[in-house]
């Protein structure tokens, strides 16, 4: 059975904390109230130690295993029966072995939300929200299939988006080799025949500069820049990796010119889909809020959401508070709160993601269709750079031998 670690507090309203073995979480909570403790936060002692698959799956084959276990468990399948049959057809090797620790997990006596969350690589934060919500309201092959259809959402649009991108991806690689090659190999054949203009101090300083970048990339420097850039990339990523950075990014996605409203605009129809999918299934709109708000997929559009859960608990609206965040648009908030009035918000928040996420989706096709135009823009910018810092001095030259 699995160790819980647990803080609580004594009958003395002392704090307490350390270990427990339990087949469940339900269970530990128990041991613990029948040892005069108030139990507060109970989880996995170590779930790392469960993290034994460093590999990820793609988004398709997981959309195809969220609905093939929900049609398993609609016809009557036992969780676990399930669970060894989708091990047994899995061809994915790491799902394969991941299916496999979770069965027995699951057959320990800990949750089937809590087993996904042990590997995160593998189930994303919502899959395993939206398990969680449908195994206590009773509706876990249908969240399942929500899950699916969510997933299999957002893998299309992001083979669609890498579809558009592929052309300016392609063109600014080319661009950027051919760059390169004109002034490591290029530039540095002129460096001869300016001297004489560098020794009288008429040399231009744009083509200084630029026989000084020619000179610096064929030299030592250049590896040393380039490993110090790799380091910084790596030191930015780890610290991305820790719950401030984690913060930090969020925020600044928000915040990037043209691309942070379409970010945005994700985050809420993904919160509005989890709310609404919940509240139509019967979960109650604290419990629901709580899970949806970790399935916006940012921390700031989160706590923006956990601050309307407390103002719905002192009892007032959820469009109140949302729209106080600044985070929403007014259209979506002044659909809420007629919603709330006409005790519609379920069928409503599901209307509102369909259409933020169509207009989104075609905000996003236009901004990967500008980018094209705007790396050739790029590119000639640098060529016309090369070909100037070159032109000056050697029409300098002309017009003295003239």
């Amino acid at each position: 059975m699995p160790d819980f670690s647990y803080k609580a507090r004594t009958s003395a309203g002392e704090m307490a904390n350390g270990t427990i073995t339990a087949p469940s979480e339900r269970e530990a909570a128990r041991l613990l109230t029948g040892q005069a403790l108030f139990p507060l936060v109970v989880e996995l002692a170590d779930p790392g130690s469960f993290k034994k698959s460093r590999r990820r799956v793609k988004g398709q084959i997981m959309a195809t295993c969220y609905s093939q276990m929900a049609s398993l468990l609609r016809s009557g399948v036992p969780l676990l029966r399930s669970l060894v049959v989708l091990q047994e057809q899995a061809s994915n090797a790491t799902l394969k072995h991941v299916l496999g620790e979770v069965h027995d997990q699951v057959q320990e006596g800990i949750t089937l939300s809590d087993a996904m969350k042990c590997y995160p690589k593998v189930f994303s934060e919502i899959a395993v929200n939206m398990a969680n919500a449908g195994a206590e309201g009773g509706f876990l092959e249908d969240a399942l299939e929500r899950v699916a259809t969510f997933t299999e959402q957002q893998e299309d649009l992001k083979s669609e988006t890498m579809g558009q991108l592929a052309y300016p991806l392609f063109l600014a690689s080319i661009g950027s080799l051919i760059v390169g090659a004109l002034v490591v190999f290029f530039v540095p054949k002129f460096g001869t025949m300016f001297d004489s203009l560098r020794e009288r101090g008429e040399l231009p300083i744009v083509t200084d500069y630029l026989l000084a970048f020619s000179e610096g990339l064929r030299t030592q420097w250049a590896i040393f820049g380039l490993l110090a850039v790799v380091m910084g990339v790596l030191a930015i990523v780890k610290y991305f990796n820790t719950e401030q950075g984690v913060v930090l990014r969020d925020r600044v996605k928000l915040r990037i010119p043209l691309v942070g409203p379409i970010f945005l605009s994700f985050a809420v129809a993904r919160f509005c889909r989890v709310l609404g999918t919940l509240l139509g299934n019967g979960v109650p709109i604290l419990k629901s809020l709580d899970i949806s708000s970790d399935a916006a997929g940012n921390r700031i559009l989160a706590r923006a959401i956990d601050d309307a859960t407390e103002n719905i608990t002192s009892g007032a609206s959820l469009s109140e508070p949302l729209s106080q965040s600044g985070y929403f648009p007014g259209t979506v908030v002044e659909m809420i709160a007629v919603a709330e009035e006409s005790n519609a918000l379920d069928s409503v928040l599901v209307e509102i993601a369909d259409g933020l996420e169509q207009r989104t989706t075609r905000k996003l096709n236009l901004a990967v269709r500008l980018l094209e135009p705007l790396l050739l823009m790029v590119l000639a910018g640098a060529v016309l750079f090369v070909v100037v810092a070159l032109l000056m001095p050697v029409i300098k030259m002309s017009s003295t031998i003239g």
